[in-house]
């Protein structure tokens, strides 16, 4: 389950001021319903993919006993 910033207040946010774990579930969520989207929420879910892209992705560099290589929202 997600923990954190609503879309509300995340509109409001510059995306290079998001967290990871934020720009992950929304481009999940976003990612699932693409067929769906108007033009305004296509172009939210594209700054989304920029920013990650601009970050280098979203993979953790190294993994431990705790945490995998994947960035999680839950």
């Amino acid at each position: 389950m997600y923990v954190g910033r609503d879309m509300t207040e995340l509109s409001m946010t510059p995306k290079n001021k998001w967290k990871d774990s934020e720009l992950a579930f929304f481009h999940h969520s976003l990612q699932q319903m693409v067929p769906y989207l108007n033009s305004e929420g296509q172009s939210i879910h594209q700054e989304i993919i920029e920013e990650i892209e601009n970050r280098g992705g979203l993979k953790r560099n190294e993994a431990d006993y705790t945490h995998g290589t994947e960035i999680s929202y839950d």
